[in-house]
């Protein structure tokens, strides 16, 4: 049997939103030894604990090791039989914001209380790393007004992936280069939370990677992290370079339509340095190719390689409302409602996980890694929006050493798979 936590609580504080419950993981095949029983109705008044099925509500495109895996996961809540007696719900009612069951939810943690404190404070910018937990809420229960749990599953930030995360054949740890700013991880990590740690509803959207159409502008996922086995689901290869796409950069589509492959702008961007450095080296200066007028037979010839041109996402709801420095919870339209009951003083305050380091990258993992032109020249693609001109490539000539010549010109793009011209 294994039990998990997401995150280590901290010791004990009257401002921590207080939870008694923990989620363990037994193995159903495992036969449970059971007491035995004097009276004929010892088990109606204490009902052995039953191992309960939580099927995923997150279906990935991507594929993991084992393709039978369906993050489909067992699981119990201790302790089991104060868990079940409380009534369950569909909803709950927090500083007037209504929050449903399978919606997704900000949670607080340490440094959101230290954000709420200091507010203004411009020499603390917020950082990704820093912002609240996200969770998608599998199930509500409550005693009272003032004892209101949801059973969730957490979305993890890329940044808190943990060490031993099996990345297809690497092993990783923490946000990798093709984790964009506003991405998040689904995963089967369950957990108990009290609900008025909850800050906020939150918009996370399931980015489906093969509709090019489908731009991602919110908090998003496409990976699946599961827990027992530390392994991502895959992400779509893209590029001759065979590596996912991150949504924050440029990506290029093929014009031939017997290709129409997706490129890194980063790719197109590395190979097309590499041969002006093959090309012009240290020392040599750019010149352009002479403009031919209409009718010089000359101008008919084929460029030479080293010419610029040259191809290159029965209602049952509770009430919770913040009073001063206190949480109030009111249960409503339920059988037999309860009176409404002032909440005990509560706020959150949650241990912030630890910050881990970022795995270097080799050569082998990123191919634009070897950059002999670094310093010497630089890039960027010109794409202008509704622009109907074929996106080109500026060239940047750094080198102060080289004199004559020109310092900057424009090339068209190349597919690196089919090698045709981008249009």
């Amino acid at each position: 049997m294994s039990s998990t936590r997401k995150r280590p609580r901290p010791e004990a504080e009257e401002s921590q939103a207080e939870c008694p419950f923990t989620v363990s993981h037994p193995d159903p095949n495992e036969k449970e030894k059971k007491p035995k029983r004097r009276r004929q109705n010892n088990s109606e008044d204490h009902p052995q604990p039953k191992i309960l099925l939580q099927a995923t509500p997150f279906s990935p495109r991507g594929k993991f090791k084992d393709p039978n895996n369906t993050m489909d996961l067992h699981y119990q809540v201790q302790p089991y039989q104060k868990w079940v007696d409380m009534t369950r719900y569909n909803s709950f009612v927090l500083n007037g914001v209504k929050y449903w069951s399978e919606g997704f939810i900000f949670v607080a943690n340490n440094s959101t209380i230290e954000r709420q404190k200091n507010p203004g404070d411009p020499l603390q910018p917020k950082k990704k790393s820093d912002d609240d937990w996200v969770a998608r809420i599998l199930e509500i229960r409550a005693s009272d007004e003032h004892h209101v749990y949801a059973r969730v599953y957490w979305m993890y930030w890329p940044d808190e992936l943990p060490p031993g995360t099996q990345d297809g054949k690497k092993s990783i740890q923490g946000r990798q280069w093709y984790h964009g700013a506003n991405e998040l991880i689904a995963s089967n990590h369950m957990d108990v939370i009290n609900v008025v740690s909850v800050t906020a509803p939150a918009t996370v959207n399931d980015w489906d990677e093969t509709n090019e159409d489908d731009v991602q502008t919110a908090l998003y996922w496409r990976q699946a992290f599961d827990i027992r086995t530390s392994e991502l689901s895959s992400a779509e290869l893209r590029c001759k370079c065979n590596r996912p796409e991150n949504p924050d950069k440029k990506l290029v589509n093929c014009s031939n339509e017997a290709c129409k492959k997706w490129l890194h702008g980063e790719c197109l961007i590395h190979d097309a340095l590499l041969k002006t450095y093959k090309r012009l080296g240290t020392d040599k200066p750019h010149k352009s190719a002479p403009v031919k007028e209409e009718g010089d037979e000359s101008a008919k010839r084929p460029l030479s390689p080293s010419e610029s041109g040259a191809a290159q996402t029965t209602e049952q709801s509770i009430d919770v409302k913040p009073e001063e420095n206190q949480q109030n919870i009111n249960l409503a339209d339920v059988e037999g409602a309860l009176p409404a009951i002032k909440a005990e003083s509560a706020s959150v305050s949650v241990a912030e996980p630890k910050r881990r380091g970022r795995p270097r990258k080799s050569e082998r993992d990123d191919p634009t890694a070897n950059k002999p032109y670094e310093g010497l020249f630089e890039a960027t693609i010109i794409d202008v929006v509704d622009d109907p001109s074929p996106p080109m490539l500026k060239i940047t000539d750094l080198r102060d050493n080289v004199k004559g010549g020109e310092k900057s010109w424009q090339e068209p793009l190349q597919c690196l798979i089919c090698n045709q011209e981008l249009e």
